[in-house]
């Protein structure tokens, strides 16, 4: 069955699927049709899995809040009675994960409730609710009806809200919150599925953000990452704010002691907003700066429709590490975009090694059905666009293992994630840090100033400030 908020008078109408294969036992989806007002169990639980960006995982948590509050268990995959899809469909590999994910879950829980949602589902909900592994499709437009559709599904009635829904866990265990504060893009870039799974660009408000902010921190987070499409749009399209004013009431009214913005624009990075970083948001305010790059070349960049030049990005990246010494800035690459020559490649393989990056996300163009780029005739071929991806994941391995080189000797607070063994966590920069054995640290979900003694494969070597590795 498809819900969806595209095409239809209301999200809650539902196309019903008829499932041809009758199973010889009572499963869990034959139990559904046949005893709709009961259900076996007096807490069902349920695992969501979620696929690509950081504004997917913000919305995963969120499901996983209104599940805790309707009376369900948020558990594990292999535990879970409903198995929840958050998709991605950026580019054709992420579709095949989707499709091998519900696959994976049917076959590990066979009786288990299989519900499709996120953006492949958006994307393409007949293709997905054809799947034999889908029981339940849900769009992104339908999504805040999710929970709902699913105690509609098995037959539960109104169930009791749990006290405090503060200290679930998500669907990560992390001690990290992600919070959604926009969705949507305007910008429509020639080669990006994005506005058409994700809509119009819409701000969250801020008296809204700041309650979530404030939820998660007494639920224990210590870290929360604000997410979206576009976040530098934030508030246009409410009175009196913007992503710096947001900032702000977020340091002034909440006790969050470390904030996280995911992306911005390099037009995005103004004076004003990055003295926040150096000001009163300093030691709160995470020194990591991810803005896409996409392409080096001028030319392909107007080709995607991308509002920068090789030289704006440049000099973004500059102002960056001008304002904020610690500063790691990270990247998004498109390699192998349509009409793209060898000299255009050369472009990008010359700003990649001029703006000293910490890191970069490689993707090897992936035409997607309805954007503009599928349909340009000067597609690159596929042989030579795994090429050029491989060489820019080199240059962005050797950048990397440069920007992790000079940290080594640096003290860096770090937020272990994990009680190991062995204990990891993440600077406020953005490196991963393994806890070096034998020594005695704060523990897990607790921000610690840490040494950085050593530089490893994935990972830097941290040890408590002011102790010394032994010889």
């Amino acid at each position: 069955m498809t819900a969806s908020g595209s095409n239809r008078k209301s999200p809650r109408i539902i196309a019903i699927r008829v499932l041809i294969t009758i199973r010889p036992a009572l499963d869990l989806r034959r139990r559904i049709a046949l005893m709709p007002a009961t259900f076996p169990r007096a807490t069902p639980t349920v695992a969501i899995e979620t696929h690509g960006c950081k504004l997917n995982a913000a919305d995963s948590e969120r499901l996983a809040r209104e599940f805790a509050a309707a009376g369900f268990a948020v558990g594990q995959a292999q535990d879970a009675d409903v198995f929840v899809l958050n998709s991605c469909t950026v580019t054709a590999v992420a579709d095949r994960k989707a499709r091998q994910a519900l696959a994976a879950a049917r076959r590990r829980r066979p009786d288990a409730l299989i519900v499709a949602s996120g953006c492949f589902a958006e994307r393409s909900p007949n293709a997905v609710d054809a799947l034999e592994a889908v029981d339940l499709t849900v769009t992104n437009r339908a999504k805040a009806e999710l929970v709902g559709l699913v105690a509609a599904r098995l037959g539960l009635g109104p169930r009791d809200p749990v006290a405090s829904t503060a200290g679930v866990a998500g669907t990560t265990g992390r001690t990290r919150a992600f919070l959604r504060i926009q969705e949507g893009c305007d910008q429509v870039c020639a080669y990006c599925i994005v506005p058409r799974v994700r809509g119009r660009e819409r701000s969250i408000p801020e008296e809204q953000l700041v309650a979530e902010v404030r939820v998660a921190f007494d639920g224990g987070r210590r870290e929360v990452v604000l997410t979206g499409t576009q976040l530098g749009s934030y508030g246009f399209d409410l009175e009196g704010t913007d992503l710096r004013r947001l900032l702000l009431r977020l340091l002034r009214s909440t006790e969050m002691p470390r904030i996280r913005v995911s992306s911005l624009q390099p037009l995005e990075l103004t004076e004003g907003l990055l003295e926040l970083w150096s000001g009163e948001g300093r030691g709160r305010l995470c020194p990591h700066f991810h803005m896409p790059l996409q392409s080096g070349s001028d030319g392909i960049l107007r080709r995607m429709r991308r509002r920068y030049s090789a030289a704006r990005y440049i000099d973004a990246v500059e102002r960056v590490k001008r304002a904020v010494p610690a500063a790691a800035v990270t990247t998004d690459i498109i390699a192998g975009f349509p009409g793209e020559s060898d000299e255009d490649f050369a472009l990008t393989v010359a700003v990649v090694r001029e703006a000293e990056l910490a890191g970069a996300h490689v993707f090897p163009y992936s035409a997607r059905p309805g954007t503009s780029a599928s349909k340009f005739p000067d597609q690159v071929p596929h042989e030579v666009k795994a090429s050029r991806a491989a060489e820019l994941r080199r240059l962005a391995r050797a950048a990397e293992t440069k920007f992790r080189e000079h940290l080594v000797g640096q003290v860096r607070p770090v937020l272990w994630e994990s009680d190991g063994p062995p204990l990891a966590g993440l600077t406020d920069n953005y490196v991963r840090v393994v806890a070096a054995p034998g020594e005695q640290y704060v523990g897990p979900n607790r921000i610690e100033e840490v040494e950085l003694v050593a530089n490893r494969s994935g990972h830097m070597v941290g040890m408590p400030r002011m102790r010394t590795p032994e010889k």
